[in-house]
């Protein structure tokens, strides 16, 4: 079993964090993905939430608070050809399937421009698509083209590790926060789903951020009390302040150091609380 305390059969000289709670198990590390797979044992994580690059920044431009802005958010989304995508998909997914335990499920978070690949990984690796989840936006950027439908929503993927795994799913749980009904694929305005909150960018803001109700409705379906959620490319940390409201253990990856500061920030300003289950 998975000591969450253990180095990843790394020395503390060699790899420590660059933030570590103890009293709520959550562990931050500023490292590239793949470099620290490989210190992470088989079947040790019960759940993976990820929201991959989208290898959107090719140049272009997209509306920001009504003015024209550009799409580049940095050297990690440059855009890249279909076949690198892909291979960079296989290459990651791979890996989660390896650590996940048995019974353990992955969630993925996409646009058009790169969850198809995912699924197909996803299909190509062995796992197992449970649903396929849309978010609806409430205020999706306009078109500024007009040549196209507003893009309004995002998709996320939910996997098992295997057709075998006997994975977690709270469906009454859900249900107390679906008005006493089961939940639904598509998560829309119905169910009050917010944009970013300005407080959730208190301490700034990574370009891709998600909303933390997007990340706690997949936590709280598919993970339990003190379960190991892992997510590979943690940015600002919304599924670490997720997990430490729902008591969740955490450890998070990114490479970037910026937005690991924020996401220190915003964990450090964060308590735990496990009436967040059910608001």
């Amino acid at each position: 079993m998975f000591n969450f305390n253990q180095q990843y059969k790394i020395s503390e000289n060699t790899i420590s964090p660059f933030y570590y709670d103890g009293a709520s198990k959550i562990k931050l590390y500023n490292l590239d993905t793949f470099s620290f797979f490989t210190n992470i044992p088989d079947n040790c994580v019960d759940l993976i939430f990820a929201d991959p690059p989208y290898f959107l920044s090719s140049g272009g431009i997209t509306c920001g608070r009504g003015k024209r802005v550009s799409v580049d958010k940095g050297e990690w989304d440059k855009s890249r050809n279909i076949e690198a995508v892909h291979e960079f998909n296989k290459k990651w997914l791979l890996e989660s399937k390896r650590i996940l335990k048995k019974n353990g499920s992955i969630w993925v978070c996409g646009t058009f421009h790169n969850i198809f690949s995912v699924g197909f990984a996803l299909q190509e690796l062995g796992y197992k698509i449970l649903n396929n989840v849309v978010w609806e936006k409430q205020d999706p950027p306009p078109n500024l083209t007009q040549k196209y439908f507003t893009h309004a929503s995002e998709h996320l993927i939910w996997a098992s590790k295997t057709k075998y795994s006997k994975h977690t799913f709270n469906y009454d749980l859900l249900k107390t926060i679906s008005n006493g009904k089961p939940m639904k694929s598509v998560w829309r305005d119905i169910w009050k789903m917010p944009s970013v909150d300005n407080s959730e960018k208190k301490f700034g803001k990574h370009p891709t951020q998600k909303p933390e109700e997007v990340v706690k409705r997949a936590i709280i379906a598919s993970s339990n009390v003190n379960d190991l959620v892992f997510d590979p490319f943690c940015g600002s940390g919304t599924t670490g302040v997720v997990c430490k409201k729902l008591n969740r253990r955490f450890v998070g990856i990114d490479n970037n150091i910026g937005y690991l500061k924020i996401a220190k920030q915003r964990l450090a300003a964060t308590n735990n609380n496990i009436e967040h289950t059910l608001s």
